[in-house]
């Protein structure tokens, strides 16, 4: 069953990292791509430029309605996902866990609905 697994964190907390921070949080992520990719679990994933490049999309009573910015405020956004093949939710939980982003933020589990 395919998962999206959403990479919820506060970018301003990842903006403040010390360079040589980023540089080690950045190979942990690239270890756990390869590590996912030998698995056979790992079917893709991206990092998502900040909810400052964002742009929100409605259409309401035929009006569109377009702003900039994330749809809500919250403390936590979505920086990044991976889209993974696993068994089941266990095996999508235990592969979540292993995502870096699971030390200082939250990572959503989602199944995908199946065709």
């Amino acid at each position: 069953m395919r998962y999206l697994l959403m990479i919820c964190t506060d970018e301003n907390a990842i903006g403040a990292l010390a360079p040589e921070e980023g540089a080690a949080m950045l190979s942990e992520y690239r270890a756990f791509g390869e590590e996912m990719g030998r698995r056979g679990v790992l079917l893709g994933g991206e990092r998502l430029r900040p909810t400052t490049d964002a742009t929100t999309v409605r259409l309401r009573g035929g009006e569109l309605l377009v702003a900039d910015g994330p749809f809500a405020e919250t403390k936590e956004q979505v920086g990044g996902y991976y889209l993974v093949d696993c068994r089941d939710l266990d095996e999508a939980v235990e592969v979540a866990s292993r995502i870096p982003g699971a030390r200082h933020g939250t990572i959503e589990v989602r199944p995908i609905w199946e065709r």
